[in-house]
């Protein structure tokens, strides 16, 4: 990624262009790359924050996607930011809405692509050949619609990542709080604008899930893109930034 990382009162994150703040967050096994074609887009017209989550740093006891919304909070008062359009994929998105609930004054509106939430079909409870590497790039692979996507690079960091004790108890974790943090009884309450942008092939949030959001949510728009999985901003970024650009333009 060529973009600088910036490091403050314990804070690693991107800080690029001017403008209104989209405030990106990234999945659980995501990483801050995956929303280059996002910054490349936008930076021009907008001021894009892209926090690294402590998904690994925090206290066992405390790992959690409430934890991560406090997170998010302790971030946006110490850059006093307002007005925020929030993006989120994956675990990204559920941190953002349970964000949205507590925070709603601080956000002009939300953007999900592939969120958690509701559903998701995931890796699951376990990761029973994470040493087995050629599991781990079927797994890696599963997440998008072209498995091409899944380059080596890719493939190598969710590797190591789950071949890390202390990661992987981490991430089990994690994923457990997502799965225990349903969120449809109280999706009505999120009243700023939504968009649901999504991949008609993911496996992962699949799409009726996103139909779910959309009934749930009272004031959202649902795009699709088609041959598209879980991260359509890393496989379809073109058509992703079209539809996202579609969105921000409503909310002006």
């Amino acid at each position: 990624m060529s973009y600088v990382l910036r490091e403050e009162n314990g804070f690693t994150y991107v800080d690029e262009g001017k403008g209104e703040t989209l405030l990106l967050l990234h999945g659980l096994m995501g990483a801050l790359s995956n929303w280059e074609k996002v910054i490349d887009e936008f930076k021009d017209r907008y001021r894009i924050l892209i926090p690294i989550l402590p998904i690994y740093d925090l206290p066992l006891i405390t790992t959690g996607v409430k934890s991560l919304s406090k997170f998010v909070h302790k971030f946006v008062k110490y850059k006093g930011l307002e007005n925020i359009t929030l993006l989120g994929n994956s675990l990204g998105g559920h941190v953002s809405l349970i964000y949205s609930l507590a925070h709603q004054d601080r956000l002009k509106a939300l953007v999900l692509t592939g969120s958690s939430g509701l559903y998701e079909n995931a890796f699951g409870g376990s990761f029973p050949r994470r040493e087995n590497y050629e599991f781990v790039r079927e797994k890696v692979a599963y997440t998008f619609y072209d498995p091409a996507v899944a380059t080596k690079e890719l493939v190598d960091d969710v590797y190591a990542t789950i071949n890390d004790r202390n990661k992987v108890i981490r991430i089990l974790t994690m994923a457990k709080s997502a799965i225990r943090h349903n969120m449809a009884k109280d999706l009505h309450k999120i009243k700023i604008p939504v968009g649901l942008i999504w991949g008609r092939d993911d496996k992962i949030t699949p799409p009726e899930v996103a139909v779910e959001f959309h009934n749930l949510l009272p004031n959202s728009t649902l795009e699709w893109i088609d041959k598209c999985g879980h991260a359509a901003m890393m496989e379809r970024p073109e058509e992703f930034n079209v539809l996202l650009g579609k969105f921000l333009e409503t909310i002006k």
